[in-house]
């Protein structure tokens, strides 16, 4: 049975997804965001988040040798030595104040030429970002507006003269 085995596949084979998605994340630590359809950045948001995450515990490991370990795990999903090193080095620290969440998707509203598919912009999200506020519930604006007053305190208009 296929229980919780789901993954997006992008039209691929696994060892061309797992190429493209390294390609995608080595760019995307190097430039900080990049442009792509957005079934690829959907895929691509919890493979990099995966390999910020190590990249944070690395730098909270006291011993070197557990720091070692998780930068070769990091390296062999990004297979990019340079981008590793980036984000080992100096982008983890962006990330240690957030719990998760590392990533932004924004749905462009365009279609690719070629085949129409719909674009999307992913990139970090900063560390001061807070992010917005999920609304609960109904908004409840139109209970809390004051009931119209009635006609009588209303100011009386002035009368109109035959003309």
């Amino acid at each position: 049975m296929r229980h919780n085995k789901h993954h997006a596949s992008l039209g691929v084979t696994v060892e061309h997804r797992r190429a493209m998605l390294s390609n995608l994340a080595a760019s995307l630590i190097t430039h900080g965001r990049i442009k792509t359809t957005l079934a690829k950045a959907k895929a691509l948001r919890p493979f990099i988040e995966k390999v910020i995450t190590k990249a944070k515990q690395a730098s909270v490991q006291t011993e070197k040798k557990d720091a070692l370990h998780l930068r070769r795990l990091a390296l062999s999903d990004v297979r990019d030595e340079t981008a590793v090193t980036l984000l080992f080095n100096e982008k983890y620290k962006d990330f240690s104040s957030r719990a998760g969440g590392y990533t932004r998707i924004y749905k462009l509203g365009q279609q690719r030429i070629g085949d129409a598919a719909e674009m999307a912009l992913i990139e970090f999200v900063k560390a001061d970002d807070p992010g917005y506020k999920k609304s609960r519930g109904r908004k409840g604006e139109k209970a809390k507006k004051p009931a119209a007053q009635p006609a009588e305190a209303a100011p009386a208009a002035p009368a109109a003269t035959p003309a």
